[in-house]
């Protein structure tokens, strides 16, 4: 009977691997680690950088007034005007009925091709749309409506000024926020369809309706796919205030800082000001987006710490025929 495992002698001896050398990765350390020295030397050594100037500048209370209402208040603003829209124009991209679709590319269409600067510079000259300089609330030529009928009155209650609306944080908010939502729809839409159909199907056997199933079922799901990208475009978002000075807002962060490097002629430290707000702002957004991405994945992919902790504990170990234990 022939021995079913290998005798010890024929058995191979252990390998002598030799680690494969890369010098162009120590190259490329060596060069990343001079420009990293040489960086750090400007920045402490070089005259432009007034680093008294720059830390008096983050202090002064217009700058942390635009910095709180011009930045962030017109961001959380603008991202949850622009998440709804986006949702509903989504939903109607999906929908079975053409004019709503029609609609809902063609808004998508018209804001995605408008840079946000010049949507913004258009929006701070709105108020010319409105000889009056006043928008009036309720119907549109209501009054033209009831004089047809023989009826002397109004279907208005009330006007805004058009100039203080477009110009202000509210208009801010608004121009954004249009922009996002073409953005937000076709990140909702690619959530939606990510989404199996035979869940929808499954749902609608269930009793619910056609709505029922894109809220408790479809979206919920969906949201794997789309929290990763609106966390980007809610960074993005929040740099894009700086280009509020197109209305003109006042009252925002960048603005206000360019004001005072004009003033003092210190453009450098007025700019470093600014860069140092935006990048401590960033890295709480990408803490928080870190975050949701982990509530919304749970049960479809684990997080690296996990990933590393089942590796650690993997103790499946394949054994030759006729090892030792």
């Amino acid at each position: 009977m022939a021995e079913s495992t290998p005798r010890a002698e024929e058995r191979p001896g252990a390998i002598d691997a030799v680690p494969v050398r890369h010098p162009g990765r120590m190259v490329a350390v060596v060069v990343v680690i001079l420009i990293a020295l040489m960086l750090i030397d400007q920045l402490l050594h070089n005259q432009a950088f007034d680093w008294s100037f720059t830390w008096a500048a983050m202090q002064q209370p217009p700058v942390i007034d635009g910095f709180i209402k011009g930045t962030l208040i017109v961001t959380v603003l603008a991202m949850l005007f622009g998440v709804a829209l986006g949702i509903v124009l989504s939903i109607m991209r999906l929908s079975p009925n053409p004019i709503l679709r029609g609609v809902a590319f063609a808004y998508t269409w018209f804001f995605r091709a408008i840079p946000r600067y010049v949507l913004l510079t258009l929006l701070g000259a709105a108020g010319a749309f409105f000889p009056s300089g006043m928008i009036p609330l309720g119907i549109p030529y209501g009054d033209r409506l009831m004089s047809f009928f023989g009826i002397d009155a109004t279907l208005t209650w009330g006007a805004v000024d058009a100039n203080q609306l477009f110009t202000g944080l509210l208009g801010a908010a608004l121009g954004l926020g249009l922009s996002e939502a073409a953005y937000m729809a076709e990140i909702a839409r690619s959530g939606i369809i990510s989404v199996d159909r035979g869940q929808t199907e499954a749902a609608q056997a269930l009793g619910m309706s056609r709505s029922q199933a894109m809220t408790r079922i479809v979206l919920p799901q969906a949201m794997r796919v789309i929290v990763p990208p609106t966390g980007n475009e809610t960074i993005a978002m929040f740099k894009d205030t700086s280009l509020l000075s197109a209305i003109p807002l006042a009252t925002e962060l960048f603005f206000q800082l360019n004001q005072i490097s004009t003033q003092y002629y210190k453009p450098i430290p007025s700019y470093v000001a600014a860069t140092i707000y935006y990048l401590l702002a960033t890295t709480v957004l990408m803490i928080g987006q870190a975050q949701l991405e982990n509530h919304f994945g749970r049960g479809y992919a684990p997080s690296p710490s996990r990933r590393n902790a089942a590796k650690a504990n993997d103790t499946t170990a394949v054994d030759f025929p006729g090892s030792d234990h």
